[in-house]
């Protein structure tokens, strides 16, 4: 299995975990200016490669060339996989349009709360040819008696009953609840609403680069296109960046040294469609070493004035 570097390396530790006692190999495919080195996945790929995973936007923001994966998966008769951020699919091709084989997602951008780190929300789809490959049930729609809409229990396996420690799906969480929460989110927001929080995040991130530059900063791989996650070079100790926000109140972003030693001085910055102008403009200023105010929390008042941003700056 070659999976890319880019994908966030929580969750390639769980790979090598669930891949260490199986007749499987994981084989890392680097990253080549911030995004997958697709001449390495040329040289790699061979008849027994099962799947090539890649994540987009991957863990350092950057958005990868999945549908030319995909076609170098499919060439060698290899499975497509894709990790995701289900809001950018606002704005940006969703799996099924790129031809991919399975998708994941963690769905706590649709409406669930940051919550001290959970519980949170996953998605899994894929095509319907892999679905009775798929662990766990599978709901489907149907008419009652009335002929009213209704939906029941299509597909289970019933190893969660029957097979004990062999079966593939065992523990049940409390994914209802999430997945409630996010089907309310999405039901209130509609698909105009969810492609204007997706168009914000990468708006309100175009802003925070143009003022990053004006202030002497720049982006760590400038030619990559992003979504609403950026990999920032700092001048100043990482460390000493972090504490000073922290002091000030704010969380500016994460160090990714500890996973890439190569980007030891690199911050990775994350914009919402929550955050304004002014915390922006704020953050730039801790970022060069100024002191700031504290900030005031608003939330996103002067969304408007981003919409209408020309996308060609």
């Amino acid at each position: 299995m070659l999976v890319s570097q880019g994908v966030h390396p929580h969750y390639r530790q769980v790979l090598k975990t669930y891949l260490s006692d199986l007749p499987a190999e994981y084989r890392e495919i680097p990253l080549k200016n911030g995004v997958t080195d697709t001449q390495f996945i040329e040289a790699e790929l061979e008849s027994d490669t099962a799947a090539i995973l890649v994540q987009s936007p991957n863990f350092l923001g950057h958005i990868e060339r999945v549908e030319t994966l995909v076609k170098f998966a499919h060439a060698n008769d290899s499975l497509a996989i894709q990790s995701f951020n289900p809001l950018s699919l606002g704005i940006l091709k969703h799996p099924g349009e790129m031809n991919l084989d399975i998708a994941t997602a963690e769905g706590q951008p649709l409406g669930i709360p940051l919550q001290f780190g959970g519980p949170y929300l996953g998605l899994f789809t894929c095509k319907s040819q892999y679905m009775r490959k798929m662990p766990g049930r599978l709901i489907g729609q149907t008419v009652d008696l009335e002929g009213k809409r209704a939906f029941c229990l299509t597909l289970q396996t019933r190893e969660q009953h029957i097979r004990r420690e062999k079966a593939t799906s065992n523990v049940c969480t409390n994914q209802g609840l999430l997945a409630l929460r996010a089907s309310v989110y999405m039901a209130t927001m509609g698909p105009k609403g969810l492609r204007e929080a997706a168009q914000l995040c990468f708006n309100k991130t175009s802003y925070l680069v143009r003022r990053l530059h004006e202030a002497g900063l720049n982006l760590r791989f400038p030619k990559q296109p992003f979504f609403n996650e950026v990999l920032v070079k700092l001048e100043r100790p990482v460390e000493q960046v972090l504490a000073d926000a922290g002091n000030a109140g704010y969380l500016p972003g994460y160090a990714v040294g500890e996973h890439y030693p190569e980007l030891a001085d690199c911050l990775l910055i994350a914009v919402t469609e929550k955050r304004t102008r002014a915390e922006i403009d704020q953050l730039v200023d801790l970022l060069v070493g100024e002191a700031v105010a504290a900030p005031a929390h608003e939330t996103g008042h002067d969304a408007d004035q981003f919409l209408g941003k020309d996308l060609s700056e």
